[in-house]
């Protein structure tokens, strides 16, 4: 049983994340280490992807430089919102399981032929996007949500998921759908469902360093880790911990960061009070009135600490990255309000804008 720290806790989360001053070499090097980087459209600085890849790379990084491994090179693989690495593809492909759900067993059996038809035209036709797919459902798709009847991109969604078509790349949003075997390696293994877990158990744990065994449902990725890595405690925190002790090797030098407000660093937000005592919500969705650090406010990592946050805004038009506030959860020294001010000035390069402070 390891027995941790907040501080030795923190730093293996950051350091897991790639957050701390050595920074990984590549984008490929970057998503086989995080797992994946999480597809969102909201651009109010950047898309959340590139976001991530920003703040690890630093400004080397350009978008195109994930179009290119997506669409050209193939290193990478687009799932369900999620960027993955290749390399992980046969973990992610789930054959026939999901089809325990018997509303899902029976629509695809009734809409046998629609399947078919929409195979047919892959083969013929493909890459296409979901408009360009003809509707042929014969019992249509019934949800309670935005998703009702919504025939097409809900047979594919679902065809994906078991392999049987791949996302091939995108033409703005639009997402272009392949048969897999245009888009996917040939010599791709499956593991079996139990081992399958086992391993995105550890992988998870490898990006995360910390994390529960087991925890509540969470919006596109878990962050639980099963058994995976080994137990551990942190100091002044109720529970237990699976670790992985890589992190615990070798000392740990920091640097400043502007996160994405989907970074996983801070997805889970009951870790990130229980570790870095640092309470956040995304608060796009809320009135403007009731927001109290802005509509995507970008947390801010200094060392091991998550300091404060950076309510902001890229006016293209205006060609400026407008700064509306920085909100300090802890007073800032004059070293952190340097390395903050400095962050700042490099998003903005980064985005070709200028800083427009409050």
């Amino acid at each position: 049983m390891h027995e941790l720290t907040k501080e030795q806790a923190r730093r293996v989360a950051v350091r897991a994340q790639m957050l701390d001053a050595k920074r990984p070499r590549t984008l490929v090097e970057l998503v086989r280490r995080l797992t994946f980087l999480q597809i969102d459209p909201t651009a109010a600085i950047a898309p959340s992807a590139d976001l991530v890849a920003w703040s690890r790379l630093g400004s080397s990084y350009r978008p195109e430089h994930l179009k290119r491994e997506l669409e050209v090179r193939r290193t990478l693989f687009e799932q369900d919102a999620m960027v993955r690495p290749m390399s992980d593809v046969g973990l992610y492909l789930a054959g026939d399981d999901w089809t325990s759900y018997e509303h899902l067993h029976g629509w695809l059996r009734d809409n046998d032929k629609f399947r078919r038809d929409i195979l047919k035209l892959l083969r013929k036709s493909g890459p296409v996007t979901s408009r360009d797919i003809p509707d042929t459902c014969v019992v249509p798709w019934k949800s309670t949500g935005w998703t009702n009847n919504r025939n097409v991109t809900q047979m594919l969604e679902f065809l994906a998921l078991r392999g049987d078509v791949a996302i091939a790349g995108r033409v703005g949003r639009e997402r272009m759908w392949d048969l897999p075997e245009r888009v996917f390696p040939a010599d791709i293994v499956v593991p079996p469902l139990g081992e399958r877990e086992r391993l995105k158990n550890e992988r998870r744990l490898a990006s995360l360093g910390i994390a529960r065994q087991k925890t509540r449902a969470m919006p596109m990725e878990p962050s639980y880790v099963g058994e995976a890595g080994e137990p551990a405690v942190v100091e002044g925190v109720k529970g237990e911990w699976r670790i992985d002790p890589a992190y615990l090797r070798g000392a740990f030098k920091g640097r400043t960061a502007l996160l994405s407000p989907f970074d996983r660093l801070i997805h889970d937000r009951v870790r990130a009070e229980e570790l870095f005592d640092f309470e956040y919500t995304l608060e796009m969705y809320k009135p403007e009135a009731q927001r109290r650090w802005g509509y995507f406010a970008l947390p801010i990592l200094h060392g091991d600490r998550l300091v404060g946050k950076l309510d902001a805004k890229a006016d293209r038009k205006a060609g400026v990255l407008r700064v509306n506030a920085i909100h300090e959860d802890v007073k800032f020294t004059q070293a952190i309000a340097k390395a903050v001010q400095n962050e700042i000035t490099d998003l903005a390069w980064w985005l070709e804008l200028e800083v427009e402070p409050a």
